[in-house]
């Protein structure tokens, strides 16, 4: 069962975010450190405003860091994550500002969840904490020290503790605009000022040369290699849109993506008439060493080589059938429930509000319609009350049509590995039963 869980989870990745803790039953507030909770009305009342105090970089003893979580083995942690860390040195304060919590106890979460309209929250806990938890899964955190101003850090820090206010803390979540990962990059752009920040990629996006043109699918790729089963139930959900070329701010909604981009970014100022660039990272660092961890074994066999094992089941299947001249229906009747269910989800995406599972052309071999037309194909061949027999079904007449559509879709859609295996598959049972329908009749 545990390549059906890994498939499972896989799909409720790409249509829930990319979240870095488990899934589990309790209440957001719960991740939540009690200290950190106990001290946000103080730290507003007597944060610093607008650069106040301290003006020298060098002696400001505030530290302002991107946290960012290294990927790990887990379905769940395949993609990283990312955090906000504020030290003070002087003082010992140590927080850590996290976007990537939800509430999984709250009504119809997992419906929710599906149609694409899931909160999720900021939570704040102490850093150490933080620190610990993944530490003990052995994922490496890297941290870059970010170069801001006494009056940058004081209005970042105090921008996050606003957002953490009940009435502030919670936001719909989209996995690729709106993320833990984009909302930290936008809070730190707007304690600097994005006008003011000069990303060190723009001259890839500008001269559109240099790199190939990166997608949606191809980032999720990068970061699913290896697990294939995982890779599968992202591209099943994932359409149309998710293969067209996008810029390199896009890109930004996986972690190490944007840790890489801040390496590489300055903030523009300006000195007597002067213009010039300040690096936005001023130290990278290891905040919590990872080590090697024993590959969890999946199911030994690949999405591509199960079908072909569901392929070569048919073609016997159907050479039995055609040297009989009838149609075993049991057969039937499993691959047009499989079909149906796996249409019912892809019907779900097809009409959610996640970015890009809408215009996905693999429903048009995977839909609800064989769940409509179940009852007439087990039908097929079986003697009316009222004389004569129940010929062949009109779904053996749409299937073939939609095959054929689906076939050519893919010039515009990627498709999940292994589709074009099932798709022949589901090609041979309308080839079976036209031909022994003509054969019957003949």
């Amino acid at each position: 069962m545990e390549h059906i869980r890994v498939l499972l989870v896989g799909w409720m990745l790409i249509v829930s975010g990319f979240y870095p803790i488990r899934i589990q039953a309790q209440s957001a507030e719960s991740e939540i450190s009690t200290a950190a909770k106990g001290v946000v009305k103080d730290l507003l009342v007597g944060i610093p405003f607008e650069g106040e105090g301290v003006q020298d970089i060098a002696e400001d003893p505030i530290e302002v860091s991107l946290l960012t979580c290294d990927p790990s083995d887990e379905v769940y942690g395949l993609y990283g994550h990312t955090a906000i860390r504020y030290h003070n040195l002087k003082t010992g304060e140590d927080w850590a500002f996290n976007y990537g919590i939800f509430n999984f106890s709250k009504p119809f979460f997992i419906f929710r969840f599906t149609l694409g309209i899931t909160d999720y929250e900021l939570g704040v806990t102490t850093f150490p904490f933080f620190k610990s938890a993944y530490a003990k899964r052995g994922v490496r955190v890297r941290e870059q020290v970010l170069n801001l101003t006494p009056k940058e850090k004081a209005r970042l820090f105090q921008d996050l503790l606003i957002n953490y206010l009940p009435e502030n803390r919670t936001y719909r979540y989209n996995c690729y605009y709106d993320n833990c990962t984009t909302r930290a990059r936008d809070m730190i752009e707007q304690s600097i000022g994005k006008q003011k920040m000069e990303y060190g990629y723009k001259k890839y996006d500008k001269l559109k040369k240099g790199r190939k043109a990166s997608s949606y699918r191809k980032l999720i790729h990068s970061s699913n290699a290896g697990h294939p089963w995982a890779a599968f139930g992202v591209d099943l959900c994932m359409g149309v849109a998710s293969d067209f070329p996008i810029n390199q701010r896009k890109a930004e909604f996986l972690p190490r993506v944007l840790l890489e981009h801040f390496d590489s970014t300055g903030i523009k100022e300006s000195f007597e008439g002067e213009l010039s660039l300040r690096p936005l990272v001023k130290e990278t660092r290891i905040a919590v060493e990872g080590y090697d961890r024993p590959i969890k074994k999946e199911f030994p066999l690949t999405p591509t080589q199960c079908a072909i094992v569901f392929l070569i089941i048919s073609i016997l299947i159907t050479i039995s059938e055609i040297k009989m001249l009838k149609v075993i229906k049991i057969w039937d009747a499993i691959l047009m429930i499989a079909e149906g269910l796996a249409g019912v989800l892809i019907v779900m995406l097809f009409i959610s509000q996640h970015p890009t599972t809408s215009t996905n052309l693999q429903i048009l071999i995977l839909n609800p319609l064989p769940l409509v037309f179940l009852y007439h194909v087990m039908m097929e061949g079986k003697k009316k009350k009222k004389g004569g027999e129940y010929g062949m079904s009109l779904f053996w007449y749409f299937q073939p049509i939609l095959i054929f559509l689906f076939l050519c879709g893919a010039v515009f859609q990627d498709y999940a590995e292994g589709m074009w295996i099932v798709a022949l598959c589901l090609l041979t049972r309308c080839y079976t039963h036209h031909f022994i329908e003509k054969k019957r009749y003949k």
